[in-house]
């Protein structure tokens, strides 16, 4: 039987819907805009589905504040149009932000590269409406930066997968939009040129907004990028550069990185297997070196995607052949963990989730996961196994 859809246009459509679905006893999946629809486990059973798109309006918006409330399915693309008249931003860059609904993002936890500077969704949510898995409006958090008044339950359904409620709004704090914007690229040979680069940045003090490699013809680019008042972004950028050309890695100053960004995007979103890594930032060579590069060639010259500041990389590239794949994840997978790391799939056909688990060995906070799982949706009614664990 076809799971029953619904798109509900307000949110006392949303509470009603969900109180319906309650009674009938049926398992609930949602969607927004589908970029992360294959990230965690296949639903183990869905008899409805509740679309957010929707809801995609600014509920309130505060520019004296630095915040704004919008509705789960608003868009970053639309919401950052309409912060742009105001001279500020919600620091998110997640990509495909023509699509990715905010309500989606907090559910995965969804950033880009500008993570470096200024965290994820967790970090700038301030307060969250959802509604329960029996149909009741819940509310937490504040909608002011200093009001931390039941912060944790905002910060509790991010990255919940959906698992936890249906996100129905989410207050965010802004920033201003930088001045001056100023990239450095830089062309490594190897990943531990572009560790002692990252090294380097620290060293100086310098402060990129954010630090992004890729791998490009057997070698490394990166693009380190300066925002903030014009005079300090023009020093930071400068200083980068020297400091990169003393560790023999090539430096250019003021670069046009719209290709680099466009391919940055692709390694994030395409390709049939797509997988996550966690890691220490110091063990960035070994990693790249015994995890990354090989690996890369086994997903036949599969992308990777390194926000090495961080230690967080992504690799993609095509699901065939699948018993090829299927050998050189559990390698890489082996690799992380033993530094204290992780490897997500985020995407993958069915011939490799059937022989590669999605997340890998549960976290340590495993038991608190299940047991708020079991308070907040005790029938397991909401994306039921799709989390950690299959919760």
């Amino acid at each position: 039987m076809q799971a029953a859809a619904f798109a509900p246009s307000s949110l006392a459509e949303l509470v009603e819907a969900m109180r319906e679905a309650a009674r009938r006893g049926d398992a609930l999946a949602f969607t927004g805009g589908g970029t992360e629809q294959d990230y965690g486990y296949p639903p183990e059973r869905v008899d409805a589905t509740i679309s957010t798109l929707r809801l995609d309006r600014i509920v309130d918006y505060a520019p004296g504040d630095m915040t704004v409330t919008v509705e789960a399915g608003m868009t970053l693309g639309a919401l950052q149009a309409a912060l742009r008249a105001h001279g500020q931003r919600l620091a998110l860059d997640a990509p495909l932000a023509a699509r990715a609904t905010l309500g989606g993002l907090v559910a995965t936890n969804g950033y880009g590269p500008l993570r470096a500077r200024y965290g994820t969704p967790r970090d700038l949510i301030l307060g969250a409406s959802f509604v329960r898995a029996d149909g009741t409006l819940a509310r937490g958090g504040g909608k002011v930066v200093k009001n931390v008044a039941g912060f944790d339950l905002p910060r509790l359904l991010t990255g919940s997968l959906g698992t936890l409620g249906c996100i129905a709004t989410a207050t965010f704090r802004l920033h201003p939009l930088p001045e001056a914007r100023a990239v450095v690229r830089l062309h490594c040979a190897t990943a531990g040129v572009l560790r002692a680069a990252c090294a380097m940045l620290e060293e100086r003090r310098l402060e990129p907004a954010s630090v992004v490699a890729l791998n490009v013809h057997g070698g490394i680019e990166a693009i380190v990028a300066f925002e903030g008042f014009a005079a300090g972004v023009a020093a930071q950028a400068r200083a980068c550069a020297d400091g990169a050309a003393a560790l023999g890695a090539g430096a250019e100053l003021d670069v046009d990185d719209a290709a680099f960004a466009a391919a940055h995007e692709r390694s994030r979103t395409q390709g049939e297997v797509r997988v996550k890594a966690a890691f220490p930032a110091a063990a960035l060579e070994r990693v790249y070196d015994a995890a990354f590069a090989p690996h890369a060639r086994a997903f036949g010259d599969g992308a990777v995607a390194l926000y090495p500041t961080l230690g967080i990389g992504f690799l993609s590239g095509p699901g065939e052949p699948a018993d090829v794949v299927t050998r050189a994840l559990p390698i890489a997978r082996a690799t992380l963990e033993a530094l204290g790391g992780s490897l997500v799939l985020l995407a993958a056909p069915a011939a490799v989730r059937d022989h590669v688990d999605v997340y890998g060995a549960l976290p340590p906070s495993f038991a608190v996961m299940r047991e708020l799982k079991a308070r907040f949706d005790p029938d397991r009614r909401l994306n039921r196994g799709r989390f950690v664990g299959r919760l």
